[in-house]
């Protein structure tokens, strides 16, 4: 059981041996001007696998940072903090800047002396409630498909009156094919309403001839008795 805590305790120390501590602070602004105004927040690292809590004069420290790479955040509520690559080595660290989105290597050139963070921005969570808006909504494509049906719904008695009898003959002709063309394809019988669409009006009846008028028969008549 000795030998197991010791063992332990050896562990633990040459562990602590190759982790350090990653300090830096946040920079109070315009945007955030103290740590009333800041609110909870953490500074982590790789998205919480490691953190610190921020201090009154905006200082933090992140404890027993293991060698390696990782991307400083900062997590507010209220406020947008730009993010830091961290290269944690044997004894110290490097911080470089960091855009989100883009790989971690090759690394950056640029060192930063320290992390020092300010806000960039604060989060808005406010939408504002949209006004109506009469020419938006007759830009709509469906409110202007109802519209243009409601007109031609009102006008159409009025069309339909001011029509000849022959143009209201075809019309209701054509309305009797589509009509028909429908109940096919609704049946399922796509052939039949395609014919019944594409089919020809009926031709026109041929004239009768006319009777022959009494005065050629009588001419007719004449030149036979000569």
């Amino acid at each position: 059981m000795i030998a197991f805590r010791v063992l332990f305790a050896l562990l633990s120390l040459g562990a602590s041996a190759f982790a350090i501590d990653v300090t830096g602070k946040l920079q109070w602004n315009g945007e955030c001007p103290d740590i009333k105004s800041l609110g909870s927040a953490k500074v982590v690292l790789d998205a919480g696998k490691l953190n610190g809590n921020v201090l009154r004069d905006g200082s933090f420290s992140i404890p027993n940072v293991p060698v390696g790479t990782y991307i400083l955040s900062v997590v507010s509520h209220d406020h947008v903090f730009d993010q830091l690559r961290i290269d944690v080595l044997d004894s110290t660290f490097e911080a470089r800047p960091y855009s989100v989105g883009t790989p971690l290597n090759p690394a950056s050139s640029i060192i930063l002396p320290t992390i020092s963070l300010p806000a960039r921005a604060k989060h808005s969570y406010f939408m504002p409630v949209d006004s109506f808006n009469l020419l938006g909504m007759f830009q709509n494509p469906m409110m202007l498909m109802l519209l243009f049906g409601g007109v031609m719904v009102v006008s159409m008695p009025y069309l339909m009156k001011n029509l000849d009898p022959e143009t209201m003959k075809e019309f209701r002709e054509q309305q009797a094919k589509m009509s028909q063309m429908q109940s096919a394809v609704a049946g399922g019988d796509l052939k039949a309403g395609f014919s019944a669409l594409m089919a020809d009006d009926p031709a026109p009846a041929a004239p009768k001839a006319l009777p022959a008028s009494p005065a050629g028969n009588k001419k007719s008549s004449k030149n036979k008795k000569r």
